[in-house]
């Protein structure tokens, strides 16, 4: 029986838990450079603030700020019930507020969830991706609720360790799937 989500969930941040600073320090140097290859002055790209052990780095924000680059990053909201919305966006201008969850957000005002479909590229945290596309990310459906949201010629990039793009993963129906992933040895790699 292959694995199911919860399993390679608990593997991949296990693995992530235990690499060594300078590593991390390291992939998130390359994944820096990687990520500003891909962006020209002008452009709109919809990133995230990473937490814990995710691959990526604010240093990448600033990066793509100072290149001219119009950077969104997602604000997360709940209804009444505490069920996820999609994400609202602000404009990241090198400034961050402690936000719920345990996230850091650019403070307001924020842009309603359409606002993804202005991004050429949107650059999302997951734990895996598989070669198909299908992104595993941590299970609250944030994303999963905005992708659709995005522009048809979108790059719909997940960010990952080398070692993360797997060959097959769980799908569900209402799965977006991405059309690249960016690590920090390969570069942005083409899926589907």
């Amino acid at each position: 029986m292959p694995p199911t989500k919860a399993a390679i969930r608990t593997a991949i941040l296990s693995a992530r838990r235990a690499l060594s600073d300078d590593v991390r320090r390291a992939e998130s140097d390359d994944l820096r450079r990687h990520l500003l290859d891909l962006a020209r002055s002008g452009d709109v790209v919809c990133a995230y603030v990473p937490v814990g052990s995710e691959p990526g780095s604010v240093a990448a924000l600033a990066d793509l700020l100072a290149a001219g680059v119009r950077v969104l990053l997602p604000v997360a909201v709940t209804d009444d019930a505490g069920r996820p919305l999609p994400l609202t966006w602000g404009d990241y201008r090198g400034e961050l507020v402690v936000a719920r969850f345990g996230l850091r957000e650019p403070p307001g005002p924020h842009l309603p969830a359409e606002a993804i479909g202005t991004a050429s590229t949107v650059v999302v945290p997951a734990l895996a991706v598989d070669r198909a596309g299908s992104r595993l990310g941590r299970g609250a459906g944030f994303y999963d609720r905005s992708l659709a949201m995005a522009h048809p010629s979108a790059r719909l990039i997940a960010m990952v360790r080398d070692e993360e793009i797997l060959d097959r993963l769980p799908a569900e129906p209402h799965d977006v799937p991405m059309t690249h992933a960016l690590t920090p040895g390969d570069g942005l790699v083409e899926l589907g």
